[in-house]
């Protein structure tokens, strides 16, 4: 199942560290692509990154390996910019300037 979860800068060093993500997860109320994007967009409200995850159940742990994606807004436009799991180190760049 994909959740979300909101990130700052401190909670992608744990991750990078191969530690656990904290933190409240927004689960899609279907599998709807409306649905997904309404959880990603919690997320995104909520912290600077959203990060998406593939887990077996709601409230299980995130670490790197279900990470998907993460999701950050690089300018005013309101759209989100997609980074793969292997772009953690660009990320926390992004989120230091």
């Amino acid at each position: 199942m994909r959740v979300y979860l909101a990130a700052d800068a401190e909670a992608l060093a744990l991750l990078a560290s191969g530690g656990q993500l904290p933190g409240e997860q927004w689960v899609p109320a279907s599998n709807d692509e409306d649905d997904e994007l309404a959880a990603l967009e919690e997320a995104a409200e909520t912290g600077p990154v959203a990060v998406a995850a593939d887990v077996a159940a709601a409230d299980d742990p995130v670490s790197l390996r279900e990470v998907a994606s993460f999701h950050l807004a690089l300018d005013d436009s309101g759209h989100l910019s997609w980074f793969g799991p292997s772009e953690l180190e660009a990320v926390r760049d992004l989120l230091t300037r």
